[in-house]
């Protein structure tokens, strides 16, 4: 005999593997961050990116600085950042880094940025400027900075890494063939060139690529 599924009834929810349940965001080092960040007025990837990671983080005591504000001019299809225009960057931005980090006393800095490509120099001086500013205060924290796509402009990368900075990092993020999809703004070779001169330039290289798309 068939039987008929019972009309308007739901089959139980199912637990979420414990590897895919999120820390909700507490405790007195996440406090003390989230107040440092407000405080300051500054932005992090965590935030504007939707990190789901950003509790666990934060309640260690680390979060990763995104500097030249938080309004980026590409459009890359995995990036919850905003896009648009940006404002006018903000000059006071790196002192206000460098204190947060001095106050976090973290021994290892992680700083990343938005596109500017509407900026000549791709906002490299504020690079330039925001990492000599935390050598200033805090000379025995190292630092790795995450930078964009400088689209070929080669005095711009030269700037933005001959700051001090003991790790640069510029993220490939995925596949040449996939590039137009997830990456429509950028090239897959200029990314590769730009990595190659980083390291010509005599820095630690590093960067990352997404699995799964």
């Amino acid at each position: 005999m068939l039987e008929l599924p019972v009309v308007g009834k739901e089959e139980p929810r199912k637990r979420k593997p414990d590897w895919l349940r999120v820390k909700l965001p507490i405790g007195e080092e996440f406090k003390k961050v989230r107040k440092l960040v407000d405080q300051y007025n500054l932005h992090t990837i965590c935030q504007s990116g939707s990190c789901p990671n950003m509790g666990e983080c934060w309640g260690a005591g680390t979060a990763t600085f995104m500097i030249l504000g938080n309004t980026c001019t590409r459009s890359c299809s995995f990036c919850a950042v905003k896009t648009g225009r940006p404002p006018e960057y903000d000059e006071d931005e790196p002192r206000r880094v460098a204190e947060a980090i001095q106050l976090m006393e973290v021994k290892h800095a992680v700083i990343t940025s938005v596109n500017r490509d509407e900026l000549k120099d791709r906002g490299a001086e504020i690079w330039y400027q925001t990492i000599v500013a935390v050598k200033e205060l805090s000379p025995k924290t190292t630092i790795e900075t995450l930078i964009p796509d400088v689209r070929a402009n080669w005095e711009a990368l030269e700037r933005m890494i001959s700051a001090g900075q003991e790790v640069v990092s510029h993220n490939m993020e995925t596949v040449e063939s996939l590039y137009r999809k997830v990456r429509p703004q950028a090239r897959y070779q200029r990314s590769l060139e730009q990595i190659q001169r980083t390291k010509d330039y005599g820095k630690r290289t590093k960067s990352g690529i997404m699995v799964g798309l």
